[in-house]
């Protein structure tokens, strides 16, 4: 391209698509939750249909619901790579009944009165993050 070509392209950048869903919340609510069907209960799958009062299932939605708005411009392969390597790997963990935020939770009877418990954790010792394998997130990367 010409430096010519270039200048003319810089602040002409083709505009994003509009997104489908206003929120999160609206992606889960009118589009998930409508094509996603499982058989819900022990040992099979496991829901809480106050998914948004679990974090790790807010986070995991948020990033498939940016994820879906990225790959479903793409209309040949896209919705395929974002269900293939996006959904089909959150939704495993979500709705796993052991091992998933909904494990406590019922389908019907909805958000468990006694939710699981964030992992525990203990602060780093002084010089662990001196290691130049190891990236302080408060510092990025040198």
């Amino acid at each position: 391209m010409t430096p010519r070509a270039l200048e003319a392209t810089v602040g002409h950048a083709t505009a994003s698509p509009p997104q489908l869903f206003a929120s999160v919340e609206e992606f889960v609510n009118t589009y998930l939750s409508r094509i996603v069907r499982r058989r819900l209960g022990q040992g099979t799958a496991m829901w809480c249909p106050e998914w948004w009062r679990h974090p790790e299932a807010v986070v995991r939605f948020d990033g498939l619901w940016c994820a879906f708005e990225y790959f479903v411009v793409d209309r040949n392969t896209g919705v395929s790579n974002w269900w293939l390597y996006h959904a089909d790997p959150h939704l495993r963990a979500l709705l796993h009944p052991d091992h998933g935020p909904f494990a406590l939770c019922d389908p019907e009877d909805g958000h468990s009165g006694h939710p699981l418990e964030p992992l525990p954790v203990c602060p780093a010792p002084p010089g662990t993050w001196d290691n130049p394998l190891f990236r302080n997130p408060g510092q990025g990367v040198t």
